[in-house]
């Protein structure tokens, strides 16, 4: 039987949260940076091209560099207030019985 999740407790989720999204403030200043820096190595390379391309590698970069950081976050969230241990995996009592 699992047990209760930290982040049932309201101040708790609170103060996760508030982690999360300060995180994800930094990242998204970091997204800037790499958008700053693609766009910068596309000039150096191609000159001024169509700006279709710029914005095309603008959004690329920044969706991908936002979303990593939204998952990877989600995922340290998980781990970090032991959400993760409180899950009840059948799947793994039939894989190793040993526990």
């Amino acid at each position: 039987m699992p047990g209760p999740s930290q982040l049932d407790d309201p101040l708790y989720a609170g103060i996760a949260w508030s982690r999360y999204w300060r995180l994800m403030r930094w990242m998204t200043a970091l997204t800037f940076l790499c958008i700053v820096a693609a766009l910068g190595f596309l000039y150096y390379l191609h000159g001024l091209v169509s700006i279709h391309m710029y914005v095309a590698a603008a959004a690329g970069v920044g969706f991908a560099v936002l979303l990593t950081a939204a998952l990877m976050g989600l995922v340290f969230m998980s781990s970090g207030t032991g959400h993760d241990d409180c899950i009840d995996d059948p799947v793994s009592k039939d894989i190793s019985p040993d526990e």
